[in-house]
């Protein structure tokens, strides 16, 4: 036999074998339902739920894997290493684009987002941020949109600016040592930021009012193969949602320490966002809305159907 095809059949038998030990002492469970997130507490239904027990109690095992931005999290539900995901509906619909076989299954929040800056960057209008260095989560985000949104409806452009991608925890440590003018992320950092003595400028509120955020969005195939977990999986974000709505203080207390560390700070923080869940007319429409608006941004080629983005449960 010819050395060389011996050679190929050696390697195969290799990564056969080697496959087959790899499954057998690391097999896949898929009972496991995997959640990603973002460290913020945007997503502080799941956190609630985590911490209550709850998937637990209705015999869903869980694992939650934690991304920094939502355009991560989506490659990560592109490869199926993620089943469900809490992340903004701008990387949700980037994704729905691209043919990612997700949909929107719930609501989470709307808004709470902000640019804040520091006392040092002498920024007090529109005008004031070209030339200057703004850090965002990056540009698959939703607050790179609103950014976006911002200075067009400014007559300015991203161009008039340096922007840079940061992961959000450090952001806070950048600004305070004036290595960066302002940042526009998600709560809990921008409380954090104007807490640690620098200025709010402006809230996505007030960028756009009622804007959609963090919705929860699932994968076709586990909508597919697990119905009724994922049913259970809704109604366990629904309550988690009105326990917050109705116990911010309490929630506040079960959120990750690695997310904000300061209790008080954190309550402050979650006091000011506006949960929600389910997903009725007035929300979806909302969500159409915004995405129209990132079609006139460029940010989507074309508009989305509905059908394509909602799971009709």
């Amino acid at each position: 036999m010819d050395k060389k095809l011996i050679l190929a059949v050696v390697v195969l038998l290799v990564f056969i074998i080697g496959g087959a030990y790899s499954f057998l002492t690391n097999p896949v469970n898929e009972d496991i339902v995997t959640i990603g997130y973002l460290p913020s507490d945007h997503d502080a239904a799941l956190f609630v739920a985590q911490a209550q027990g709850e998937y637990a109690a209705h015999g869903i095992e869980t694992e939650l894997v934690q991304f920094n931005n939502g355009g991560d999290l989506m490659t990560g539900m592109a490869s199926g290493e993620v089943d469900i995901g809490y992340g903004g509906i701008t990387p949700v619909l980037s994704a729905v684009e691209k043919g990612v076989p997700i949909k929107v299954v719930a609501g989470a929040q709307i808004e709470g987002s902000g640019i804040a800056v520091s006392p040092e960057s002498d920024i007090d209008s529109p005008e004031d941020l070209a030339g200057k260095s703004i850090a965002t989560p990056g540009e698959a985000s939703i607050q790179y949109m609103l950014l976006q949104y911002y200075l067009e409806d400014n007559n300015m452009s991203t161009d008039d600016m340096n922007i840079s991608a940061m992961k959000v925890a450090p952001m806070n440590d950048a600004l305070n040592a004036n290595k960066i003018d302002g940042m526009l992320t998600y709560e809990p950092y921008v409380t954090m930021a104007v807490e640690n003595g620098n200025e709010m400028f402006i809230k996505s509120s007030e960028i756009l009012p009622e804007h959609p955020c963090c919705v929860v969005a699932a994968s076709e195939r586990f909508i597919d193969e697990n119905p009724d977990k994922l049913d259970t999986i809704i109604s366990i974000h629904e309550n988690a949602t009105e326990f917050i709505l109705e116990n911010p203080d309490e929630a506040a207390e079960l959120l990750p320490e690695d997310i904000v560390a300061d209790v008080e700070i954190e309550k402050k923080a979650i006091s000011g966002i506006k949960f929600v869940y389910g997903l009725n007319e007035t929300y979806k429409q909302s969500i159409m809305d915004f995405m129209q608006i990132e079609v006139d941004l460029g940010i989507l080629e074309e508009p989305i159907p509905a059908t394509d983005i909602f799971w009709e449960g």
